[in-house]
């Protein structure tokens, strides 16, 4: 195992990699914001969690994933971007990301991005030459306040409780309640001025739809990754660091940059 790979405690819970996809994904998925229109079906083959087809074919309809998902396998010499080491980057983060170019990373964002957001596009641009890289803070933060993934429609309240949801979020497990449990997390916060993280709350989370998950049984005491109102996975000590750190990472630039105008312009309606 070499130093890009997470840490090695986390071999004996292997899932493979679309099936770990589909337990981050299926959240916004469920809520209708990307990926397939059938959601009910996508549950149903990350529950089954098995490496097939049909799975890998739902994962790639995910628009907003999949090129970052393309740009970290490229980059670190791994020929799936379904491969668990590629998602895992993604979502949770990894010494993989800081491997991928900078300029492939701009590239990528210019094919997507710059005809949708226009003159706005080099403050985009500024995230990667500031050290944005293709982890999924960096989407949520860098990219979706630009990109009217943040409907004109919802007001800063609303606006913020989509950020906060959308990212993916760590937290300690301190009650288990049948479909749901109990975590302790830190909230998205804004002052009018920056964007930060709370210290650390209860909040309630499903597990399970009627006894039925994708992952295995939670207990207190474990740190877990949370997307929009699920639980995604069970993460070690050390890949809470990660996703920390990248999130943190992220959240500084847009603070510092000429970025913080794209929230700043949601959060203070």
């Amino acid at each position: 195992m070499t130093e890009l790979d997470v840490d090695p405690r986390s071999r004996e819970r292997a899932v493979p990699g679309p099936v770990l996809f589909a337990r981050y994904a299926y959240p916004p998925n469920s809520h209708g914001f990307c990926g397939p229109l059938d959601h009910v079906e996508f549950w149903e083959h990350g529950v089954a969690a098995v490496d097939d087809l049909d799975l890998r074919a739902l994962s790639q309809q995910f628009a907003g994933a999949w090129p970052y998902l393309e740009l970290i396998a490229s980059a670190t010499g791994l020929n799936d971007p379904l491969d668990r080491r590629v998602v895992e980057a993604y979502w949770v983060g990894s010494p993989r990301l800081d491997r991928v170019d900078a300029h492939a990373v701009g590239h990528s964002m210019e094919e997507r991005f710059q005809s949708l957001t226009r003159a706005q596009f080099p403050a985009l641009s500024e995230s990667v030459t500031a050290g944005g890289v293709p982890h999924h803070s960096f989407a949520v933060f860098c990219i979706y306040p630009w990109t009217g993934l943040l409907s004109e429609r919802r007001k800063a309240d609303h606006a913020l409780t989509v950020l906060d949801r959308c990212r993916i979020r760590w937290g300690k497990v301190t009650a288990v309640q049948g479909d749901q449990v109990v975590v302790e997390s830190r909230r998205l916060l804004w002052d009018g001025h920056v964007l930060s993280l709370g210290e650390p709350a209860p909040e309630t989370a499903v597990r399970s739809l009627d006894g039925v998950s994708m992952m295995d049984p939670l207990a207190p005491g474990d740190w877990v990754s949370l997307h929009w109102e699920w639980v995604c996975d069970r993460l070690t000590e050390r890949q809470v660091g990660f996703l920390r750190s990248y999130t943190l990472r992220h959240l500084k630039i847009v603070n510092e940059g000429n970025l913080h105008s794209g929230p700043a312009g949601l959060l203070d309606r």
